[in-house]
């Protein structure tokens, strides 16, 4: 018999949030590992491999107080998962480990996030201004290879498939460390916590990973510390679409890259996307947002954003909802 297991991954609750949460809905329970009936896996799987043709959804924007006012701007938020960690590839290695909860990354996994900072620079079609990343290592050094490929200014070699000996021009963007962004902070997602409730993430020590010239030391961070341990699943479902809008919010005129974990990136699609299911987000996946920018005086209005990636484009793979969410 032939069965497909699948995890679906329900939109998050959308929190009413100044002007960009419009209004608030019922949480969905939390994801779950189905076995499907042949008949109906096999109507699963001709989705998969066939799926309908789909324009890009966009979420109406926001009324303007003028209605014939055209935003000044748009702006983009890309959401990414980490490079390949370790665990997931030398089981063993959370025996010897001293830090078990935060592994870095396997080879493969620097490699990939070089290629798709290189691919980010050389695709999106709009510069990143500025990056936020996780604490949790396999994040840093993520963000640390592709951000040396969106600064390279000798990068004509596409065999080369890391930052050592790249010259970068660090002036182009700036790197900032958000624990929003951390991962899920229950057993689900870690299965190996500190005993003692510390996490012993050395800022520092984690900034001098990135490359020299690019840290921001003087952002302030949304997350003035890590969330709670046992944060429920639906509770960190509403941090990460909470910390995306406010993350944007606090640079509307720059566009961002934020690097985070698996769970935040499918966030990003099934908060936009209502009844959206996402059942899988590859190593360095990622989303591409956008919305418009309203400015006026000394203050601005944000439309809502839309997704511009379909599935399978960029490593999301999810069924998509021909209806529109009101989050983000």
């Amino acid at each position: 018999m032939l069965l497909f297991h699948v995890m679906f991954l329900p939109p998050p609750p959308t929190i009413t949030r100044n002007h960009l949460f419009l209004s608030h809905r019922l949480s969905p329970p939390p994801p779950l590992s189905l076995s499907l009936h042949p008949n109906a896996a096999s109507k699963l799987l001709l989705l998969l491999l066939s799926p309908p043709p789909i324009a890009t959804t966009a979420a109406a924007p926001m009324a303007s107080s003028d209605p014939q006012a055209d935003p000044q701007r748009r702006q983009h938020v890309v959401v990414m998962r980490h490079g390949d960690r370790i665990d997931n590839f030398e089981p063993l290695w959370v025996s010897t480990a001293a830090r078990p909860w935060d592994p870095p990354l396997v080879e493969a996994g620097w490699v990939r996030a070089f290629c798709t900072g290189r691919k980010l620079r050389d695709q999106l079609g709009f510069p990143i201004h500025r990056v936020f990343v996780s604490p949790f290592l396999r994040c840093v050094q993520t963000a640390s290879e592709a951000v040396s490929a969106l600064c390279a200014v000798d990068d004509e070699d596409l065999t080369t498939t890391n930052s050592e000996a790249l010259s970068i021009d660090p002036s182009r963007l700036k790197v900032s460390i958000e624990y929003g962004l951390c991962e899920m902070l229950n057993r689900e997602a870690i299965r190996y916590p500190p005993k003692d409730g510390d996490w012993g993430f050395d800022i520092a020590e984690l900034e001098a990973m990135l490359p020299t010239g690019t840290v921001d030391h003087t952002v302030e961070r949304v997350y003035k510390q890590m969330p709670q341990w046992e944060e429920t699943v639906l509770g960190a479902r509403a941090r990460y679409e909470q910390i995306i809008v406010a993350l944007a919010d606090k640079c509307p005129s720059e566009n961002l890259l934020l690097v985070t974990h698996g769970e935040g990136v499918g966030v990003s699609v099934s908060a936009i996307l209502k009844d959206a299911t996402v059942y899988d987000v590859e190593y360095c996946a990622y989303s591409n947002l956008e919305r418009p920018i309203f400015l006026k005086d000394e203050s601005f209005t944000a439309g809502n954003f839309e997704l511009l990636t379909n599935p399978g484009q960029t490593g999301i793979s999810y069924l998509p909802s021909s209806r529109l969410s009101d989050g983000l």
